[in-house]
């Protein structure tokens, strides 16, 4: 009945049930009775990245949640996990499992500026040497951005511990978004 399932079909049908649940519950819970949350929850917001990359013989997939807490409109601290998956047919499979600590402060409304520690475990196989590898990898992210309301941001940031024949990144400059909810 099924001779192949296409992953990218797979991974589409995941997605839209992960997000279909996360929308439910959000519905449900507007439709609770109300409760007073305390001080610390109220300031307690959530938020994340998801990455997808497909083509005929490469796939990249992302997931990094984080958490944040607010302490005023200024000043936010807060905690993240990350896991991203890569491979290219008959070339290479990498895992990447890591944690991060972020600061943000908004010295004006507009203004995001950032930094975060990123410390990243790294497995490593390359199929065409048939060769493996397995290291730890720190980052520190300095960056800035256009802040977008109360609930995110959209800039750039830098590594300053930045190697290249370490990084999982190809440089020490990204584009982020950030959004918190």
């Amino acid at each position: 009945m099924y001779r192949h399932l296409n992953p990218k079909y797979l991974i589409f049908s995941i997605f839209t049930a992960f997000f279909s649940i996360i929308l439910n519950a959000q519905e449900t819970e507007a439709n609770e009775i109300t409760h007073t949350k305390s001080e610390f929850w109220s300031k307690v917001r959530f938020g994340g990245g998801i990455g997808l990359g497909f083509s005929n013989d490469f796939t990249n997939i992302a997931i990094s949640p984080t958490g944040i807490y607010q302490f005023n409109d200024k000043v936010a601290l807060g905690a993240g996990v990350s896991g991203n998956y890569s491979s290219r047919k008959h070339y290479f499979k990498a895992t990447v499992l890591g944690a991060s600590l972020i600061g943000l402060f908004n010295p004006v409304r507009e203004l995001q500026v950032s930094a975060e520690f990123e410390h990243n475990n790294v497995n490593y196989k390359d199929e065409v040497f048939n060769a493996s590898t397995n290291y730890w990898y720190p980052a520190l992210y300095l960056g800035g951005g256009y802040a977008i309301g109360d609930f995110g941001a959209i800039g750039m940031r830098y590594d300053v511990l930045y190697n290249s024949r370490k990084s999982v990144y190809g440089t020490a400059i990204q584009p982020f978004i950030r959004v918190f909810f």
